[in-house]
């Protein structure tokens, strides 16, 4: 069995420590890093305090997952710099000021005003270089310009970032179990190296699945935990209905009791699957954990579809799904994400095969 699932098939077996020092977690994870990459005992030191707080097993496979993806999402950088942030965020003000019908004019007047660091917005904006930066000035702005709280309520536009690029509001959910001090806010510790790890590594292994490839989890980091074997599901419910699907892993709408298109593709099939609409719906809702595997809509979709098929449907795939961001200038998808961040990974095995236990 691949260490992947060891690793993650379980809380039990994701809480399991190899009988190994910090000291000597740390020397490997040294070992890891990619030669060039500046402070390596810094690095080292904050992914090993992620690992030690979240009772992950600092495995080669689980470092060299997590450092594959921070390198892919950052090249080992804190907070990474942002080509054209500015251009970016004027961008994003004026689109939420014109869906309000607020003035050019009365935009530009807000972003001349003296933010709290004795510079103008305007002048804070043209220097930022980074999303951690740029944050700041947004939560400057919403606290202290009334149009800030018109434009952006109590909501920082900027959702991403550190050097894992981990969901800020994942990051806030999380933080009841964060091990350091948190001065301003967790937002903010997102954007250091030690909270950007701390829950990029929450992100990517904090929690069980049952994949056979680290390929799906990569996926599940770029479009969300189970993203890949909802996806599976997907397939298998449009394969037995024959009612063609986005294989994008959302079972339901979130926040939603409206029925999606993967919701009225399973009810086509639930007299033969001796469901009702009801029991489908608190069956999908299921869909964010590892025990939507064990209900009865799961077992008896696959065993449809295998059936119809004659032969074993896949139980993870890659998500259809373009990636869409302002940062994003070419034609990305999460399976080019996954594909890429494994071939770091399996680059990182390779090259722990060839270096000595310190």
């Amino acid at each position: 069995m691949p260490l992947v699932v060891l690793a993650g098939c379980s809380s039990q077996a994701s809480r399991t420590l190899p009988d190994i020092t910090p000291d000597q977690a740390r020397s490997r994870i040294v070992q890891l890093l990619p030669a060039k990459t500046p402070d390596r005992q810094g690095w080292a030191t904050d992914i090993y305090a992620a690992f030690a707080a979240q009772g992950l097993s600092p495995t080669d496979e689980n470092l060299c997952s997590v450092l594959a993806v921070t390198e892919q999402e950052s090249t080992f950088q804190a907070d990474p710099p942002v080509p054209g942030l500015a251009t970016i965020a004027r961008t994003e003000i004026n689109r939420r000021a014109g869906k309000l019908h607020i003035p050019e004019f009365v935009v530009r007047s807000a972003l001349n005003i003296t933010s709290p660091t004795g510079k103008t917005y305007n002048q804070r904006l043209d220097a930022a270089r980074t999303e951690g930066q740029l944050s700041a000035i947004f939560d400057d702005f919403i606290g202290m310009v009334p149009l800030g709280k018109s434009l952006f309520g109590s909501l920082n536009p900027v959702h991403t970032g550190g050097p894992m690029q981990v969901s800020i509001a994942f990051a806030e959910k999380q933080a009841r179990e964060y091990p350091y001090p948190v001065a301003h806010s967790i937002r903010r510790e997102v954007f250091t190296r030690r909270g950007g790890m701390y829950f990029g590594i929450a992100h990517l292994l904090g929690y069980p699945v049952d994949y056979t490839q680290s390929l799906y989890r990569f996926a599940d980091f770029n479009a969300g935990w189970y993203a890949s074997r909802n996806a599976a599901f997907q397939s298998a419910v449009s394969q037995a209905s024959g009612i063609p699907l986005a294989l994008d892993g959302d079972l339901t709408i979130p926040g939603s009791y409206n029925l999606g298109s993967t919701e009225l593709a399973v009810r086509a099939l639930g007299k033969q699957l001796g469901l009702s609409n009801n029991a489908i719906r608190r069956q999908l809702e299921k869909g964010d954990s590892l025990d939507f595997n064990k209900t009865d809509l799961y077992q008896g979709v696959f065993a449809l579809a295998d059936r119809q098929q004659g032969k074993p449907l896949p139980r993870a795939v890659l998500p259809g799904i373009t990636l869409q961001s302002p940062k994003i200038t070419r034609n990305l998808t999460t399976a080019w994400f996954a594909k890429r961040v494994d071939e770091r990974r399996q680059q990182c095995m390779n090259r722990a095969k060839t270096l000595p236990r310190r």
